[in-house]
């Protein structure tokens, strides 16, 4: 039986050299070493090094390996946020974070929009007692994304606030000037095609000074996950709990491949695809853009209403090989949503729109 093509918006698509590098990681016995031996600490250099080239990172900002984006999530408030937040909400990733600091008893506000649409992005709407701005680079559940000039905007008015951004289904295909913000994060199993359990923290000084003198006032900024000690470990090349070591040596495999093939080419493949679904999706009688305001539409992930059930529209797909994602929450049965990341190839798009095309 062939393989099937995951156009799932995460997981997703393995990157197409993993199966060479899992075979790699079997003869060098990487999910056998200790976390702490020079061998993994190599892995960890080598991933940080390759992601702030590829990303063009700040050199003086941090990078730390956490489980997930969604942990990073909880540790963000933890470590950044004395009372005051604000979140811009436009989905169910970035409404979970905004209601992830309300959990944890912040004085959280939000500027929010309907699904398939996005808030109003002025930064005059930001109170002025705020610590932390919450902005979804790009929000997987609905295919709408946040412009980066109107990130640029925020970090020109409120130059003295932490900006952090979720680039989880964004990095690297979404290009963004890192220097503009002071935390990103990103989990692997989306645009780096790697299979799920890891998460990336990339922290600016001025948010390693946030925590650092929110830990000296008195308050508690976590235990063993809070920056200080992710910081005084990632000096040695180490995490402080025993790491997915695996997922750190699949990602500085992975991004050296994809710094061998270059982020320009990444990116402009990343535009020729967008264009290619948007037209798809403009042109086909049974689909329907969900984010009727095409400039907002995300690059990467691709929503469309559907005229009938989803659901067989999918079953269909997978029966040729094709395996696209469901509408997410409330939306299941009535939408797909197509991933677009580094590893779904020109050619695999234009036979998945062809595909599309004959069946539905």
């Amino acid at each position: 039986m062939p393989k099937k093509i995951f156009f799932t918006p995460g997981p997703s698509a393995l990157y197409f050299t993993v199966e060479e590098h899992l075979k790699q990681a079997m003869r060098d016995q990487v999910m056998e070493i200790n976390h702490r031996s020079s061998q993994a600490e190599d892995y960890f250099r080598t991933a940080v090094d390759n992601l702030k080239s590829l990303m063009s990172i700040p050199e003086d900002y941090s990078i730390f390996f956490l489980s997930s984006a969604t942990e990073i999530w909880e540790r963000q408030l933890q470590n950044l946020v004395v009372e005051n937040s604000f979140h811009y909400t436009f989905g169910a990733f970035s409404n979970r974070f905004f209601n992830f600091a309300v959990t944890n008893g912040f004085s959280a506000k939000q500027e929010s929009a309907n699904f398939g649409e996005l808030p109003n992005t002025s930064p005059d709407l930001i109170p002025n007692d705020t610590e932390l701005i919450g902005v979804t680079l790009n929000e997987t559940s609905t295919g709408v994304s946040f412009p980066v000039e109107d990130i640029y905007k925020i970090r020109a008015q409120h130059p003295e606030k932490l900006i952090a951004v979720d680039g989880v289904s964004a990095f690297p295909s979404i290009d963004l000037d890192f220097s503009k913000i002071d935390s990103a994060y990103f989990s692997v199993q989306k645009c780096f095609g790697l299979p799920a359990g890891l998460g990336v923290w990339v922290v600016s000084p001025k948010a390693m000074a946030a925590a650092e003198a929110k830990l000296k006032s008195g308050r508690t900024i976590g235990t063993y996950q809070a920056l200080p000690n992710l910081f005084k470990n990632a000096q040695k090349a180490q995490t402080t709990f025993t790491a997915n070591v695996l997922g750190i040596y699949l990602l500085s495999k992975v991004s050296a491949d994809m710094l061998e093939k270059g982020i320009d080419v990444i990116r402009r493949e990343t535009s020729y695809k967008a264009a290619l679904l948007n037209h798809m999706v403009d042109s086909h009688p049974n689909l329907e853009h969900f984010v009727s305001d095409r400039s907002v539409r995300s690059k990467t992930v691709t929503v469309a209403n559907t005229v009938g059930d989803s659901n067989e529209i999918l079953n269909k797909l997978s029966k040729k090989g094709f395996v696209l994602g469901n509408g997410y929450g409330e939306y299941k049965g009535k939408q797909i949503r197509i991933a677009s990341f580094p590893t779904h190839s020109k050619e695999q798009m234009e036979l998945l729109v062809d595909v599309i095309n004959d069946i539905i």
